[in-house]
This record gives structure tokens, C-alpha cells and sequence, in this order.
């Protein structure tokens, strides 16, 4: 029989609290139908009867307004070239409150520490009461909090999301959460319980000044209809908990010993109800455990416990000791020399984070079965010790608990070689690892959205992981902290004040620019062309801000060089603070200082990226039917271009300055003229042979090294870098037994001896060229989310066989090879409603309909 199958609304199956007044609903074609030619929704009352349409992606719901916590079960059918289906197995969504008098809750607030205090805070007890006078059919609690919280009804844990209500820009968003507990309600007496610990609000120093609150109301339908509201205002009481003190970077301390105290009353405080909003993301939760591999007493007193992975998370004891037995448990990615725990890589860059670091503390009751893990802050570790243990721990005393936020798995690659392999399961787990309710740099050290880092890495992980409504939140809050001149700060949500970025300012190329890539990305990996609309005024904003700087802002080294400014100068971008190809291999940073990074030219990679982001927002005008735009942001990328022509080609065709990543740049955002090309191009594998063939670009150019060499006739090349060993390269790290991607090459070096960061996704965008190109499943801008898209496997490197799945918006995509001496062999799934385009090795194309193809081609291996 044929149904539509994975219905989902905003993205998501079974939304329970939305507060989006307009839902959009989207399903997947029955299996065997090549195209839909209509549908037909119900939901709630709403019929739209049949609609001539293809569309069955983010489709709006057209119905009556929708009432705060209403409950609406939905359906679809549609007509394909297969005929008419049946009715879709019912869905529902779930409305949170929508209005500002849905509230009868009042914000409250415990003691505060004392104003401009670092050290780690206190967690609080906040606690209330329920009366329920009938059973009840039904009961929602929608929570938020200026912090992190853990909330209890009757002494059960609610839910299961971890580190809630998650960190935004908390001027703008306070995403609330809605929980159904229909279970936990009892007829009588319902304690209320919350633990509340600072969060990012406490960790961050732009929001340290904000009180510890919370925010919660409780609904319950009784049986005989009537609904009862209950919520926090000033009959609450805050006490001490067992959590003395929480911080998400120096770790947590608990006494299981403590008692419950009395408490004091709280306070209450007004809110802006236009703040509360569901998250359009996962909740962060507990996703995988992990058995340790080995558990080692490296002295008298101390054990260290290998995970065999590096992960973010932390651990769980279930072997306490006697009471009054204090544990401290120090997570670290990497040992010294003497096999014990170090952190020494990853601390000392700011002085107000001095003292513990990731670094938890239990005090136990000496109970029989008693465990414990920390809730209220998160570390990034493969290794963790143990201190205080009178016993010996074996593996089956801890357990590793893998957190992130729980996004939907869709994409896989294997090949034959097992070191590819590694690489690419080790760019899996360091998105896993820094998917922690924001897309973070790394999960120990700073622990921010860099913008930067997310727009290199974005479309690589819309291939392995459903991070719509993940990039959408943050989207967010990108234009929420986006200066009113365009300026878009560092890190996203903008964890810092203003007076902190005095001597580095926001507004850096490649890292600003993320407001224009990451909408663009979104769009093409889901089809959503609502995220273009929402963040067009921070596009523009953005775009036009690099533009006005460019136009009134000349570089001093430019003005002493040329006094009189030529006519394509309002077109280059050289001025202000520029983080430039950060991290390139072979540049000595060492000892400048900030005045003179400030002072260093990076125009020629600055008018790179506002001729980029100046082109892609012409084709978001033109997606959104904005005419005029289209042709006044492609008239600027074009005058940028030829700006950039102008300043940065030498007479004799090189580039300015001669790197690798100017050609890398130049070629992927196709600033060259056509005759340049072939010239650029041979100039970059010439500087990669001079490097004996060791790649030499930095953080921005890196992703688009082998994909720029695969598309100007050098795929060996691109497999000769894949493939290298030494380091500067991705096997190296694989080599010396890395897990994750280091943000240094020499994560690891020679002697053992860890350096910066070891887990950082941004350089294993590298992973992208595996799915693309080694596996060959390519989306095509003109065709979003899939719609048409290509097969064209490009084997290399000596690799034989290669797979790679997207589970697209519109289904599973796959593409699996072999080769078999001079015989090549392709497998290819096109999901319904698409089209693929399949390209062979021997030149041969065809045109691949849903369902699954087997063909087979002559094929000689290139004698590199």
C-alpha cells in the first residue's frame, strides 16, 4: 500500500511546546512514485483539500489560528505518478503558550552571590507546591531559567534533556521547554522541585551580572475538564542543595551528605514574556555510554580511566566508597609523559579561569549502589582520574557519558582503507563533541560558537547530521548580538563584552561572513527558504557594512605605498582587525603583538570573502523573488571581483601574497578570469611539490584545498594530500592515535606531547571531499535539499570501494562503488521525488529516476 512516511513539523517529528504561529509540514513520497502531483492535509479541522502542487517539503498549515497548549493530529495523502496513496499513519504537533497572559507564573529568584564574583556558584534548591484536587488526564510544565536547571515533580527527574533551557542570547531569547508529566502528577500534595546552577549565564562575562532565575507553570487537565495552572512566584523557597557549587568550565562539587535545609524566601521579578520561545533545535541530552577500555593507578592515590574516544560529557562513578569519601575526578584529552591526566594544553589563556579545571568532586554517603555523575556542567575528555579511592576501580565502576545535542544521524562513509576510515569517523565525534546546544570550537578550553569555525564546517555537517533547527537557533542569535552597523561579532551567542574585544574587534572576514554562508547552507542542504527571509536584514547588514568599510576605509601600508587612492580602491576591504588564514602552517605568530596583527594587511582575503558573500546574497535575493536586490548585490560582487583583479594579480599571473590558500581562495570563489586558471592552479600544486607535497594553507582556505584540486584536473593531487603522513596532514594525526580533529596539526607532536586543542571539527571539513567527490554524491545549488542532485564517484588513492548514505528531505540517497581490476561497479539509490544525474569514470552519464541502479563501466587507473 502505498503512504507517505516521516511526517515532521518545523523539522521535527512530534513537537510538544511550539511556539511558531504557523507550523510548516513535511513528509516523504511512498515508496515506487517518481513524483507527487498533489496532496491533501488534514489537521485539527483543517482540510485543504486537494492542492495541485510538487511541494512536500516545510508546507504551511493554513488552517484557523492555533490556541496556546492545543494538541492537533494531522495527516496527509498525495497523488503521484503512481496514483493515489493512503492516508499517511497519523502525527501530531503540540503548541506551547503562545500569549503573553498564558502566564500566571512569576519569575523568581534565589539569594545572589556577591556582584562581579568569578568563583564557581552554589547550585539552589527551589522548591514549591501542587495541589491537584482530581485525576489528572493530562499535564504539561513549561520551564525556563537564567542558568541551568534540573527540575523534580515528587522526587522524579523531568525528562530527559540535559543542561536546559540551553545558552542564547538571553536579551533577545529565553527558550522554554515543555515537558509532559502526565505521569508524575498525583492527586493531593505535588512537590516542586528545581536545581539551579549559573549555566553560561555565571560561566559567560557578558551575562555574569544577570540573577540565577526561574521561570515555570505547570498545567493540569483533570478528568472532569476543568485545567489547573500552577507556577513559580513568592510561596517558593530556595535552600542549599547537594550541588555546592556547578560551573561549566572548572566542574561541579557535591556533598551527597547534605540536608535539606529550611530555605528563604525567593524573590520576584518582573519578565519579558516576548523573550520565551521554543527552541527550534534538539535538546542537549545523555546520547551513549561508553565502557571504559582500561582503568591504570598511575600512583598511590590516583587512577586513570581511558575511554579509548575523546568525547564531551563526562563520567559516572557507581563505586563510591565509605561515607565521607571524597572523590575528584580531573577529565583531560591527552596524557603526560608519566600516563597521568594533563591539562596544561588547554588552560592558562585566561587568567580569571586559574585554579580546578573540568574537574568534578563527590563526598558520598557510603550507601550500597549510590552513583554518581554531574548534570550541571560538561567536559571534553578521553581520559579522566580518579583521586580519593581507598579500592582499586575496574571498568565496570565507570561508565562514559557521551552528551550532546541529540540530532538525527544522516549521513555515512566507509571506503577501504582503514585510516580514511578513522579520519572520518574521528570528524564525526568532534562534531559530537562540540554540538553541545551550540556549534562550540572546542569542548574544553573556550567553549564558544566561533563563526568562524561553524560556516567552514556547516555543510559538512548538514551531510552527516539533520542540523536545521540546530543552525537555526543559532542563526538566532547571530542577528540578535549583530551590532545596528552590521558588525557580527566573534562567537555566536556572543559569550563577551563589549569592552573585551577592545583590542581584537568583531567584524572579521571569514568569521562575519557566517552570516550570509550558514543561510545560505541551510537552504540548500533543507530547501527552507523561510531562514533566507528571516536572516535577510543580518545578511544585508552584514554585507553592507564590509562594503561602506571598504569604501571609506583605506590600509595604511596602501596609502604610504600609493598616496592617491585608484579608482578600484572602494571596492577592497583592508582595513580593521582580521583573523586572516589563522593557524597556517609555516606562519610565525609567535611574539606579535596585538597592535601589530591589527596592523597586517589581509586585504586581499577580506575582498575575497565580501565578493563571496556579496554573490551568494544576489542568489538569496533571487531565491526570495527580490529583483532589484539580486541585481544591486551581483553589480558589487562584480566590481569587488574585478577590485580584487586589480590589487592582487601580478604581471606575471601569480598571486598576491603567493600561498597556498590565495590559490585555494581565488579558484573556489572563482575571482579569477577564465584565462587565469589553468595558471593558478598550476602555480598551487607547484607550492604543494615546493612543500614536498604537504599542504600549507590555514584555517579558512583548508576545506576548499582538495575540492579546488579536484575540479582543475588534479584529483591525484587532492589523494596525495588525503593520503599524506607527515605532518602538516590529517593522517598524521590518525597516526599518533587522534580521535577526534586536533586544532593543530601537531596536536600530538613527535614526542608525545600534546598541544592547544584536540578536538576541534573545523580542519575535518576535510571529510566533505570523502562524500563528494571518493563517494561522489554532489547537491546542486539550482535543485535544494536534494531535489536533483549527482552521482559522480572519483576514485584515488588506491582506495577500491567506497559508500556513502545521506538520508536526504526527501529520502535516502546512496552511492557505493567498486572497483575490480579494469571493471568498475556502481550501486545508486535515488529516493522518491528526485532525480539523479549519475556521471561515470569512463565519461558515460544517465539520468537515474527513484528506485535503485546497478551499472557497470570499463575502468583504468590513472598512472600517478
Amino acid at each position: 500500500m502505498m503512504v507517505p512516511t516521516q511526517l515532521r513539523v518545523e523539522h521535527v517529528e512530534h513537537p510538544l511546546g511550539l511556539t511558531v504561529a504557523t507550523p510548516r509540514l513535511s513528509w516523504r513520497l511512498p515508496s515506487g512514485a517518481n513524483r507527487q502531483t498533489a496532496y491533501r492535509l488534514r489537521a485539527g479541522g483543517w482540510d485543504s483539500g486537494r492542492v495541485a502542487s510538487d511541494q512536500s517539503l516545510l508546507v504551511p498549515y493554513a488552517g484557523r489560528p492555533l490556541r496556546s497548549g492545543e494538541r492537533l493530529d494531522w495527516t496527509v495523502k498525495v497523488w503521484t505518478d503512481a496514483g493515489e496513496s493512503a492516508w499517511a499513519e497519523p502525527a501530531w504537533w503540540e503548541m506551547g503558550l503562545l500569549a503573553a497572559d498564558d502566564w500566571v507564573a512569576q519569575w523568581i529568584e534565589p539569594p545572589q552571590p556577591p556582584a562581579g564574583s568569578t568563583s564557581p556558584h552554589p547550585a539552589h534548591l527551589v522548591s514549591g507546591v501542587a495541589r491537584v484536587d482530581r485525576s489528572c488526564e493530562r499535564a504539561r510544565l513549561h520551564v525556563t531559567a537564567h542558568g541551568i536547571y534540573e527540575f523534580f515533580i515528587n522526587g522524579e527527574r523531568v525528562g530527559d534533556a540535559e543542561l536546559t533551557p540551553g545558552f542564547t542570547s538571553y536579551e533577545s531569547t529565553l527558550q522554554v521547554q515543555t515537558f509532559d508529566v502526565t505521569d508524575l502528577i498525583v492527586v493531593g500534595q505535588n512537590k516542586l522541585d528545581a536545581v539551579l546552577s549559573g549555566g553560561w549565564v555565571k560561566w559567560t562575562r557578558r551575562y555574569r551580572h544577570v540573577p540565577l532565575g526561574l521561570l515555570a507553570q505547570l498545567h493540569v487537565l483533570q478528568t472532569d475538564g476543568s485545567l489547573a495552572r500552577f507556577g513559580t512566584g513568592p510561596d517558593w523557597i530556595a535552600a542549599a542543595s547537594v550541588v555546592r557549587t556547578a560551573d561549566l568550565w572548572h566542574g561541579q562539587v557535591v556533598d551527597l551528605r547534605a540536608e535539606r535545609g529550611t530555605g528563604d524566601p525567593v524573590r520576584t521579578r518582573d519578565f519579558d514574556p516576548k523573550r520565551l520561545r521554543s527552541s527550534p533545535a534538539p535538546p542537549v541530552r545523555r546520547i551513549e555510554e561508553l565502557r571504559a577500555v582500561s582503568v591504570t593507578r598511575v600512583s598511590a592515590t590516583r587512577q586513570v580511566i581511558d575511554l579509548g574516544q575523546n568525547v564531551n560529557g563526562w563520567i559516572r562513578l557507581s563505586k563510591l566508597g565509605p561515607e565521607g569519601t571524597t572523590l575528584t575526578v580531573t577529565y583531560g584529552e591527552a596524557l603526560d609523559h608519566d600516563g597521568d591526566v594533563t591539562v596544561d594544553h588547554v588552560t592558562g589563556l585566561d587568567p580569571e579561569h586559574s585554579g580546578s579545571f573540568q574537574t568534578d568532586k563527590v563526598t558520598t554517603t557510603g550507601r550500597p549502589g549510590a552513583t554518581f555523575e554531574p548534570r550541571h556542567t560538561t567536559h571534553g575528555f578521553r581520559y579522566a582520574r580518579v583521586e580519593g579511592h581507598p579500592e582499586d576501580f575496574d571498568v565496570d565502576d565507570v561508565t562514559g557519558v557521551v552528551v550532546h545535542t541529540d540530532l538525527r544521524r544522516t549521513g555515512w562513509f566507509e571506503c577501504s582503507d582503514d585510516r580514511v576510515n578513522k579520519l572520518h569517523e574521528a570528524a564525526v565525534w568532534s562534531f559530537r563533541g562540540n554540538a553541545c546546544d551550540i556549534p562550540t570550537d572546542c569542548p574544553t578550553r573556550e567553549r564558544a560558537g566561533w563563526s568562524g569555525d561553524w560556516q567552514i564546517f556547516v555543510s559538512t555537517a548538514a551531510f552527516l547530521y539533520d542540523v536545521a533547527g540546530f543552525s537555526v537557533k543559532w542563526l538566532r542569535d547571530l542577528a540578535a548580538d549583530q551590532r545596528p552597523d552590521g558588525v557580527v561579532s566573534h562567537c555566536v551567542p556572543n559569550p563577551e563584552p563589549d569592552s573585551f574585544y577592545a583590542d581584537f574587534p568583531p567584524g572579521s572576514a571569514g568569521w562575519g561572513d557566517a552570516a550570509v554562508i550558514v543561510p545560505w547552507e541551510v537552504y540548500r542542504a533543507y530547501g527552507d527558504l523561510e531562514v533566507l527571509e528571516q536572516q535577510w536584514p543580518s545578511m544585508t547588514s552584514w554585507v553592507d557594512y564590509a562594503a561602506r568599510t571598504a569604501r571609506e576605509h583605506r590600509h595604511l601600508l596602501r596609502k604610504a605605498a600609493r598616496p592617491a587612492s585608484a579608482p578600484h580602491e572602494p571596492f577592497l576591504w583592508d582595513t580593521g582587525f582580521h583573523w586572516g588564514e589563522w593557524l597556517e602552517p609555516g606562519a610565525d605568530m609567535s611574539g606579535a603583538t596585538i597592535a601589530e596583527l591589527r596592523a597586517r594587511d589581509h586585504g586581499t582575503i577580506a575582498t575575497a570573502y565580501l565578493y563571496h558573500s556579496a554573490r551568494l546574497l544576489a542568489q538569496v535575493a533571487a531565491a526570495l523573488d527580490r529583483a532589484t536586490d539580486a541585481g544591486r548585490y551581483s553589480d558589487l560582487a562584480e566590481s569587488v571581483r574585478l577590485a580584487w583583479q586589480t590589487e592582487f594579480i601580478r604581471e606575471d599571473g601569480t598571486i598576491e601574497p603567493d600561498t597556498q590558500a590565495s590559490y585555494v581562495r581565488a579558484l573556489a570563489f572563482d575571482l579569477l578570469p577564465p584565462e587565469f586558471r589553468p595558471g593558478a592552479t598550476e602555480r598551487l600544486v607547484d607550492l604543494i611539490r615546493k612543500a614536498d607535497n604537504h599542504l600549507g594553507t590555514g584555517f579558512l582556505a583548508t576545506p576548499y584545498l582538495l575540492p579546488v584540486l579536484a575540479d582543475n584536473g588534479h584529483l591525484d593531487v587532492a589523494y596525495e594530500l588525503l593520503f599524506q603522513d607527515t605532518e602538516p596532514s590529517w593522517l598524521a594525526m590518525i597516526d599518533r592515535g587522534a580521535t577526534t580533529i586536533w586544532e593543530q596539526w601537531n596536536g600530538i607532536d613527535k614526542t608525545g606531547t600534546p598541544n592547544a586543542s584536540l578536538n576541534h571539527y573545523s580542519k575535518g571539513a576535510v571529510v566533505s571531499f570523502l562524500h563528494r567527490y571518493t563517494a561522489g554524491i554532489r547537491m546542486l545549488d539550482s535543485a535544494p535539499a536534494y531535489r536533483r542532485f549527482m552521482i559522480e564517484p572519483r576514485p584515488g588513492g588506491g582506495i577500491t570501494s567506497a559508500q556513502a548514505t545521506h538520508d536526504s528531505p526527501y529520502g535516502r540517497i546512496r552511492s557505493s562503488w567498486r572497483v575490480d581490476g579494469e571493471r568498475f561497479s556502481l550501486d545508486v539509490t535515488v529516493p522518491p521525488g528526485t532525480t539523479a544525474e549519475v556521471r561515470l569514470p569512463d565519461g558515460r552519464t544517465f539520468e537515474a529516476r527513484p528506485g535503485h541502479h546497478r551499472t557497470r563501466s570499463p575502468f583504468h587507473a590513472p598512472a600517478w
